[in-house]
């Protein structure tokens, strides 16, 4: 679910923080790379609170004095805990609170699988999210898509709640 998680994390961040700083790529990175588990047996440690947090902890070390650096690596960490908001990883208190309640992962701890239907539709969503974020920020012109692909970051001249001009 690829634009779900995507697209959605960052949509979510770009209205939330509206920052220009941040690195949209990380933030959609962060928020697809949880899901690389589940290919491996998982879930375990991606699927808990721990790891976004230790990715916080780890992006707030390395990039300490170092400003505009942090805000633009605090999209990893942000888009793996929206991994776990758009996921519910909530609702499976074991795997979300690992290791408070004990070091093993319990059986019952893997996701629900979605139906067909369900997955589609979240792909849909995911998708307009998408579309949205193309037209809001004009990012079918070539300089603007070009900032975001090559700097993952959006115009400035877009950001901060102005409306884009018709």
């Amino acid at each position: 679910m690829l634009l779900w998680f995507g697209g959605m994390s960052f949509v979510i961040v770009v209205l939330v923080f509206d920052s220009p700083g941040l690195d949209y790529r990380l933030v959609a990175l962060g928020s697809i790379v949880p899901g690389v588990e589940l290919l491996f047996g998982g879930p375990w440690v991606m699927h808990t609170l721990l790891f976004p947090v230790a990715l916080m902890a780890i992006v707030m070390g390395l990039t300490r004095h170092r400003r505009l650096a942090r805000r633009r690596w605090l999209g990893f960490p942000i888009g793996a805990f929206l991994y776990l908001v758009l996921e519910g990883a909530w609702r499976r208190t074991e795997l979300f609170w690992w290791p408070a309640f004990g070091l093993t992962v319990p059986e019952d701890a893997r996701p629900e699988l979605k139906s067909l239907a369900v997955i589609v539709l979240l792909e849909v969503c995911g998708l307009v999210a998408i579309v949205w974020a193309v037209r809001r920020f004009r990012l079918d012109e070539p300089q603007r898509r070009s900032l975001l692909i090559h700097d993952g970051r959006l115009s400035r001249d877009l950001m901060y709640g102005s409306e884009p001009s018709c």
